[in-house]
C-alpha cells in the first residue's frame, strides 16, 4: 500500500510541484526537457513585438530562452504552483523588472487575460492535467489575437511503446474540439525524441472573424 500511495504523491507533485520537493522537482524539469523546449519555441515562429504565453511555465525555462532570443517581445507564464512561480519569477528576474515579463498563479481553465491580446500560446507537458479539454481550448481561442497560434507539446509514448490513451484524446477530443472553436489547420507535429520519450505537438492558429 505505502509504494503506491507514494507513487500518488510524487505524481502530485509533477502535477502541482510544492514545497521543498516541488522545487527540486520543478529544476529536474528544467534540465530533462530542454529537447522539446527548443523544439517548441521553433514551431512558435516568433516575430518582433508579439506577446506570448505559456500555460504550465514550471520554473520559467522556456519563458528565459525565448526571452534571450528575442529582445522585443513580451512574455508571460501562467502556473497553479507558487512554488514553481517563485523558480520562475528568480529565473526571470532582470525581464519582469524591465516588464518583458510577468508571471501569473492560475488555472489554466480561467485564464486572466483580455479577449484577443496574445499572440502565440504554448504549453508543454501539461496536456496530461487538462480537466476539460474544450474548457482550457476555448480560453485558448477567447485570448488569442485573430491570426494567433497555439502550440501543444506533448510525449504519445516511450521506445517501443506507445501510449495509446493520449492519442485517441488528441484525436477523438482535441482536435475535433478545436476544429468546432473555429481553429484552422489543426495537425499533429511530430518532434525528435527525448530521453527516448516521443515528442509531438498539435498545432492550429485562430482566423480573423
Amino acid at each position: 500500500m505505502l509504494p503506491q500511495v507514494f507513487k500518488n504523491w510524487v505524481d502530485s507533485q509533477y502535477e502541482n510541484p510544492r514545497g521543498p520537493v516541488g522545487k527540486y522537482i520543478g529544476e529536474k524539469m528544467v534540465r530533462q526537457h530542454r529537447i522539446e523546449v527548443k523544439w517548441t519555441i521553433e514551431q512558435l515562429h516568433i516575430q518582433s513585438g508579439t506577446s506570448i504565453l505559456e500555460l504550465g511555465c514550471g520554473a520559467g525555462d522556456a519563458m528565459a530562452t525565448i526571452l534571450q532570443r528575442h529582445p522585443d517581445v513580451h512574455v508571460m507564464g501562467l502556473d497553479r504552483s507558487k512554488t514553481i512561480i517563485d523558480s520562475a519569477r528568480q529565473r526571470n528576474q532582470a525581464s519582469i523588472h524591465t516588464k518583458r515579463a510577468n508571471l501569473i498563479q492560475g488555472d489554466l481553465h480561467q485564464l486572466e487575460m483580455t479577449d484577443a491580446s496574445i499572440d502565440h500560446v504554448f504549453s508543454i507537458h501539461t496536456l496530461y492535467f487538462w480537466r476539460d479539454v474544450t474548457t482550457v481550448l476555448s480560453e485558448i481561442e477567447r485570448v488569442l489575437k485573430p491570426n494567433g497560434t497555439f502550440v501543444i507539446t506533448y510525449c504519445d509514448g516511450k521506445g517501443e511503446i506507445e501510449w495509446n490513451d493520449i492519442s485517441d484524446m488528441i484525436r477523438n477530443q482535441f482536435i475535433p474540439a478545436a476544429v468546432s472553436l473555429g481553429f484552422k489547420d489543426v495537425s499533429v507535429q511530430r518532434g525528435p525524441d527525448s530521453r527516448d520519450y516521443h515528442t509531438v505537438a498539435v498545432t492550429g492558429w485562430k482566423p480573423n472573424s
